[in-house]
This record gives C-alpha cells, structure tokens and sequence, in this order.
C-alpha cells in the first residue's frame, strides 16, 4: 500500500481512503447541496485538535456546522432523542458521524429517527423493525477516528435501553452511509489503550465473520486477508504507529464490518453483558474473551483455525497455536487476559451468564452455545 496515494473503491458504499482524504470533506458536502451538518461526535472527540480543525475548515468554505456530542459510552435511546431534536431546533440538513463506534452508532439511529416516528425500539431488527422503516434518510456521511468497530460501512445501530441496558439492533439498508471518509491520520494520536482495544475489536469481528454458520465465500475471504492486516499492523500501531500501520489498521476494520455480515459468534455475546452490566469498553470485553471463545470453538473447526493462523503468519497446521498467540497479543498490547481484571466478579457470573445467552450473536456461532457454556467461559475467564 502506498500511503502517498488517495485511494477511491465501492465497497459496500463509496469508500474515500488515504492520508487527508478528510480536507475533501466540505466540497464534497457543498457539491451535494448541503450546508447545514449536524456533526455527530463524542465528548472526547470534540475536544481534540484534529475535530476543531474539521469544523473550522466546514466554516471557512461556507458552511454552518453545529456539534451534539451527548452520549454515554455505551449509547442509549435518550441520546439518539437528544440528537434528534437538536437537529430538528437547529434545522440541519444532513448528519456527519465522526468518532468510534459509539458516535456512529448515535449518529445512525439519530438518522433513522429523523423521519421514523415510531418509538425507537419498534424498529428493532430482532423484532423484525426493519419493516416500519419506510422514512427518508437524511444525507449520511461517516468518518472513523479508531480502526475498531467498522460502523462506517454497517447499516445498524446498537443502542440500549437506559434503565435495562439491553441492546437493541435497529437495522435498515437504507442507514448506509453514501460516503466514507477513511483517513488514517485521523487515527494517529489515539492512545495505546484505545488502538489495542479497538484493534482487537476489529480483530474479533474477523475471526468471528470467518467462522460464523453459513455459506458466504466473500465474506471468508475478507475476514481472512483483515486477519492478516491486523497481525502485521496492530503491535506496531499501538507502540510506534505510523501511517502504514494505522492505515493497515484502518482498512482491517472496514473489512472486518464488512465480513460480519455473515453474522458473530460466541465471544461478541459474552462481552455485551459486560458493557451492559459494568460499562466496560466493547474492544477491551471483547479482547478478554477472544482466546476464550476461540478454544470453545476449535475442536471440529480445525481446519479453519489453521487457515486462521496462516493469515497470522504462524505457519501451516498452526491453529492449536493460535489460541496461545491470542493470550500473548493481550499481553503485548497491555491488556488484560482475565476478567477479575477489569473488574468481574464471581457473583456476576450468573447474571452474566444468562445475558449472553439472550444475545444476538452467538446463533451465527459455529458451534451451540448454552447457558452452562457461557457460565463455564466467563469462570474459565475470570
């Protein structure tokens, strides 16, 4: 990969990749007629340097940005109201998420309410909600600054209930956004801990998406080759990033949201109780359970794990090997390999426990995963 070049590709919405591809950003607004964005971002986003460069540079080509920028971080529906009516009182004309995972995920559902109004949690998907989508989208744009979740190119929303915090799914074709803006110099000053929990967050997604029920050749294919992006880039991106590795970084996890459309697994659902339950980061849950969750699912899926550990560099027939690196990859990135370290407690467990099973992921998991399962992973883990 060149890191010099700007790179254009369709994949699955049109894709802006390469160092300062963000400075395009309010020609490409003012050539589609807009001039109004609602910025859709964090509240530790929106006090970075690279942002306030981002909203001077809208203001000084004409345009009139306003910034919402109340989430928790672990986003829940009265978020997504707040956002709705401030781009309501301030007469936006189009949304702009900038941030991680949470601030797309706020800025989706933000989306979706503006002209669906229903309560929000009728167009959960698991309850097939997609079907009472039948309001325009405003004009969409996505622009990540962690090379994690990949919600730039999804077409959902997690977002949770506030008193419960059960998550829901509000999903539509139509919540995709029309651009990307991928630059990885965006990501250059996000802290160690943030590029390894985010990182190995895009890594799970691949891994995942790799072994996940079904037939989907493509998404096999592109969860592979995410794999083997990640193995080169993610030590280096954490301790001495530079452009090659975040960008490296950066394409992995748009390939990794890509090949979760083939569906999870196991290690997705026993990490969402633990953002429900004890707030914790989604990366760093899902860091915690990923050697876990793959030693479930390694008898019977040989085969895979081997390709998995070639896409590792580990060599041919190395997938019993593989499990073993993933416990070394937390270490060498400063993460924790036990749940009692961030904060789990063994009388959660069985809270914990029943959670996961209520999840959404583990269905697409290769293997069946029951209550005693989770119960016996979260004490493994612990």
């Amino acid at each position: 990969m060149n890191t010099n070049t700007k790179y254009n590709y369709n994949f699955p919405t049109p894709i802006r990749f390469g160092a300062g591809v963000i400075k395009e950003l309010p020609s490409h607004l003012l050539g589609n007629g807009f001039v109004k964005p609602l910025i859709v971002t964090d509240g530790i986003i929106s006090e970075l340097p690279f942002f306030n460069e981002i909203i001077e540079d809208l203001t000084v080509q004409g345009l009139y940005p306003e910034v919402f920028s109340e989430m928790h971080k672990n986003p829940v529906k009265s978020d997504v109201i707040k956002g709705g009516d401030f781009y309501e009182t301030t007469n936006r004309d189009c949304i702009v998420g900038i941030g991680g995972g949470v601030a797309m995920d706020v800025a989706r559902a933000i989306a979706l309410r503006i002209n669906n109004r229903r309560d929000l949690f009728e167009y959960d998907d698991l309850i097939g909600g997609d079907r009472f989508v039948d309001g325009a989208i405003p004009y969409f744009i996505t622009v990540p600054t962690t090379a994690g979740t990949g919600s730039e190119v999804g077409r959902s929303a997690i977002i949770s209930e506030d008193q419960s915090k059960k998550k829901r799914i509000l999903f539509h074709p139509t919540l995709m956004a029309k651009m990307v803006f991928a630059d990885p110099e965006l990501t250059m000053d996000i802290p160690p801990f943030i590029t390894a929990a985010t990182g190995m967050d895009a890594l799970t997604h691949n891994m995942e998406a790799y072994l996940a029920k079904g037939f989907h050749p493509m998404c096999d294919g592109i969860a592979l080759e995410g794999i083997r992006l990640i193995s080169q880039s993610l030590e280096k991106a954490t301790h001495q990033p530079d452009l090659e590795s975040r960008s490296k970084m950066l394409l992995a996890s748009l390939m990794g949201a890509v090949a979760f459309q083939k569906g999870l697994g196991v290690v997705h659902s026993l990490a969402h109780p633990l953002s429900s339950l004890l707030d914790t980061h989604h990366g760093l849950a899902n860091a915690v359970n990923l050697p876990y969750g793959m030693e479930f699912n390694y008898e019977g899926f040989e085969d895979k794990f081997d390709n998995m550990g070639r896409a590792f560099g580990l060599g041919t027939d190395s997938g019993r090997v593989l499990i073993n690196h993933l416990f070394e990859l937390n270490k060498k990135l400063g993460l924790p390999t036990r749940l009692s370290e961030i904060g789990v407690e063994e009388n959660l467990l069985q809270e914990l426990s029943l959670l996961a099973e209520a999840d959404f992921a583990h269905p697409n998991n290769p293997k069946v995963v029951t209550r005693s399962d989770f119960e016996r992973l979260y004490k493994k883990a612990l």
